[in-house]
């Protein structure tokens, strides 16, 4: 007898054990009542014993046994959080397998290798979800309300700084596993600035800059974006993997303005600081499980045959935006985007709230800092 789609629950394997599989993803699970962690793959046998042990995963895979755990039967969905240049290929593998595609953001490094992953989905008819777990945090969302409801007037700019250390050995500077910070931080700004304005940028600028030291030999320390939004909206932001740890956002309509600051964490609360007719509210979002969410929308998305708001569109756009930066980098003018596909914007009817999870202990994981 088959269960119910309200009683089953989708399967899925984990690739990839690296900090934020160990940090966010894999105690996930035990706030996502419909799905269920069945497998872990990687190369680190030492990760696969440990970490299958603590979360009493029996069925444990090499890189190399992948399509093995793909076509064991008893896999509906994959999380991949492998390095950026990886995700095409075990997408595609996996959706080739019939298996359903959680991969984390950036997309892929190309936007050829988005449209291959997309592509190769909709070919096996699986879901593909990317993942932007803002998408259903609260305070997020309730900010793309607030700036929908008229509060603070017409939007005008949205400008944000992010910022942190991060080591040499980390993988997000080295180039050739897709690493940078446009990819790897400068993305969430993007992001954010779409689904603030309800919009896609039409031209893009960019300056970069660095200091003489070796961890920056491959990708540079800091970039300033300027996106050009439809009716003369401009969002500016700064990302750097070479200063202080922030990470604040700020929308400014004609009547008031909303300042996120944190913005994008997840781990501990966010707060709004709203400010209209010279009069600041502030109000403090307690912290979620923002993976769980992620893990529980999928699932859901797969169980009631709902395509996933952050979609491979969602996550073609912002590479196609970060590549049209990286020319406007090279050649020191601006770049005209074509027309970016649009199916939806999120909203706070996406918002999933879970209670925080305890910082887990590491193995053979570090923050991009460095610190295990």
């Amino acid at each position: 007898m088959t269960a119910s789609n309200e009683q089953r629950k989708i399967r899925y394997a984990v690739v990839g054990l690296g900090w934020i599989s160990q940090v966010a993803v894999l105690p996930a699970f035990a706030n996502a009542e419909n799905a269920e962690l069945v497998a872990l793959v990687s190369d680190n046998p030492t990760k696969r014993e440990d970490l299958g042990k603590k979360y009493k995963v029996q069925k444990t895979y090499s890189y190399a046994e992948y399509d093995r755990c793909l076509e064991s039967g008893e896999v509906d969905a994959v999380y991949i959080g492998l390095p950026n240049h990886l995700h095409r290929e075990y997408t595609v593998r996996a959706a080739q397998a019939g298996v359903h595609v959680l991969c984390e953001k950036p997309m892929a490094v190309t936007e050829q290798d988005c449209e291959a992953m997309i592509a190769a989905c909709q070919d096996s008819d699986v879901k593909l979800m990317i993942a932007y777990r803002l998408h259903f945090e609260p305070a997020n969302m309730q900010a793309v309300e607030i700036v929908k409801s008229g509060l603070i007037g017409e939007p005008r700019f949205f400008s944000s700084v992010f910022a942190q250390q991060v080591e040499e050995a980390n993988v997000r500077v080295k180039k050739a596993l897709g690493g940078g910070v446009l990819d790897d931080m400068g993305i969430y700004c993007i992001n954010a600035a779409r689904y603030i304005f309800q919009d896609e940028p039409v031209e893009v600028f960019a300056v970069g800059a660095s200091k003489p030291e070796s961890r920056f030999q491959e990708v540079a320390e800091m970039h300033s974006v300027i996106l050009r939004f439809p009716e003369d909206r401009l969002a500016t932001f700064t990302c750097s993997f070479g200063a202080a740890p922030v990470g604040s956002y700020q929308i400014v309509g004609t009547k008031g303005d909303l300042r996120l600051d944190p913005g994008y964490d997840f781990q501990g609360a966010l707060t709004h600081y709203l400010t209209v007719d010279g009069k600041t509210q502030e109000r403090t979002f307690p912290p979620t499980d923002q993976f769980a969410a992620e893990l529980i929308y999928f699932a859901d998305c797969i169980l009631q045959n709902k395509d996933p708001e952050p979609s491979g569109i969602e996550g073609l756009n912002d590479i196609r935006i970060i590549r049209a930066l990286d020319r406007a980098i090279e050649t020191g003018s601006p770049v005209q985007l074509g027309r970016l596909e649009k199916q939806q914007h999120p909203s706070a009817a996406q918002i999933i709230e879970r209670p925080p999870i305890h910082q887990p202990e590491l193995i053979h994981a570090a923050d991009p800092s460095g610190k295990s």
